[in-house]
């Protein structure tokens, strides 16, 4: 777990955030999830700024609600049961500098054509080649801006396979890096 100073710069960072989710947002509290939320329950410890640590690892907000930058990696996993590696994806892009030297962007590149051609569902792979191979779909790896609109852009496209719903990919950044402006960091 992060030191106590980082912990503080985290929860004030999240507690800063400026956006609006968007309308069909779903909150993990909102989730079927059988795990118990109760900022009360036997176990539960007090963090700076109003948070609360549960038992099972899962951090909320002052609101009582599910904080995923605030908890660990394994907790939100098994909360939300969603697939990880868009969440990898997602998480590089929300990291990702401004403004990328040459071999940062070369390394990234590398790294997704690599992505492409491990990734454990072959049928999935392929298509995510098939898909950066189509004009205008090349990674977009200048900056953080241009790559992550590019990571939600593919993203959707599974999505509209999958008969999901698109994300605004104007909202990229409030749902992966910045937060929502309700003050909920998940």
């Amino acid at each position: 777990m992060p030191s106590s100073s980082s912990l503080d710069r985290l929860f004030a960072s999240a507690a800063g955030a400026g956006a609006v989710p968007p309308p069909n947002a779903k909150s993990p509290a909102d989730s079927s999830s059988s795990t118990n939320h109760d900022p009360n329950q036997p176990g539960a410890i007090a963090l700076p700024g109003g948070y609360t640590k549960l038992p099972s690892g899962i951090v909320l907000d002052a609101a009582g609600k599910p904080c995923k930058q605030c908890t660990s990696g394994s907790a939100w996993r098994d909360m939300m049961r969603k697939s990880t590696a868009w969440t990898l994806l997602h998480s590089i892009a929300a990291t990702y500098p401004p403004q990328a030297p040459p071999s940062m962007q070369a390394t990234l590149r590398s790294f997704i054509t690599t992505f492409s051609q491990l990734y454990p569902c072959g049928t999935c792979a392929e298509d995510f080649r098939l898909w950066m191979r189509q004009p205008g779909n090349e990674p977009r790896v200048a900056g953080q801006d241009e790559l992550g609109v590019w990571m939600c852009e593919a993203h959707n496209a599974v999505n509209v396979k999958l008969g999901k719903a698109e994300f605004d990919c104007a909202l990229w950044k409030q749902r992966w890096r910045d937060g929502w402006a309700d003050g909920r960091c998940a």
